[in-house]
């Protein structure tokens, strides 16, 4: 039996790292691990969907996104025909967005983001993880949120907040922690429960999606 190819595309500023507790079981899945690029001078989410989806060297791949990666996977299959799509701590429509995203995209206060300071990994997380984020764990930090190029800062927070899509695809897969602060799960529809999975349950709940995951995919 060939193996099914599943890629894995990490969050915002996140580096393919956040996935190394992810273990799928070999005999029946091959894993691939994502990185984000460098945008390009004035690059659409979908243009650059498009480009990223060059690296999804499979067909009928499984494609799974975390967070604004979660935003990502469902942009790129419009390019690559997976297989499913399975989105993690995301959102599947501008609608499920909690309200200080709307405020800021009404009001562009985004646009006043000093994206600069987050080569302070301790700022960066802040915004990041949300108030999940624990100081001790600022080595842990240090190591997963390695994207801190200001052209991609200020590109992956103009992509998010501007979100055009206002249809959620009945076909995506959701899974969200119910302690999730960044994307409260009162505004998200239909998903698979987590229990205690906060934003970062990539890291905190990766026994839970080794468990889960395998079946989720076949399903």
């Amino acid at each position: 039996m060939s193996k099914i190819h599943v890629y894995f595309m990490p969050g915002m500023a996140a580096s393919s790292k956040i996935f190394e507790r992810i273990e799928l079981p070999n005999a029946i899945f091959e894993m691939h691990l994502l990185d984000w690029l460098i945008p390009l001078q004035d690059e659409s989410l979908q243009s650059y969907a498009k480009r990223m989806s060059k690296n999804v060297l499979h067909k009928n791949a499984v494609l799974i996104g975390v967070s604004f990666g979660g935003i990502l996977v469902q942009e790129m299959k419009l390019f690559t025909a997976p297989k499913k799509v399975i989105i993690i701590s995301s959102v599947k429509s501008n609608t499920e967005f909690p309200r200080r995203f709307k405020i800021a995209k009404t009001t562009k206060a985004y646009k006043l983001i000093p994206t600069k300071l987050f080569e302070n990994v301790e700022l960066l997380a802040k915004f990041t993880f949300g108030s999940s984020f624990i100081k001790q764990r600022l080595s842990l930090y240090e190591k997963y949120l390695s994207v801190r190029d200001k052209r991609y800062l200020d590109w992956a927070i103009n992509e998010i907040i501007n979100w055009e899509r206002t249809e959620i695809d009945a076909e995506i897969v959701h899974i969200h922690g119910d302690a999730d602060e960044v994307f409260p799960p009162k505004y998200i529809k239909s998903y698979i429960p987590v229990k205690g999975g906060t934003h970062i349950m990539i890291l905190s709940k990766y026994r839970w999606l080794n468990d889960n995951l395998p079946k989720i995919i076949l399903e």
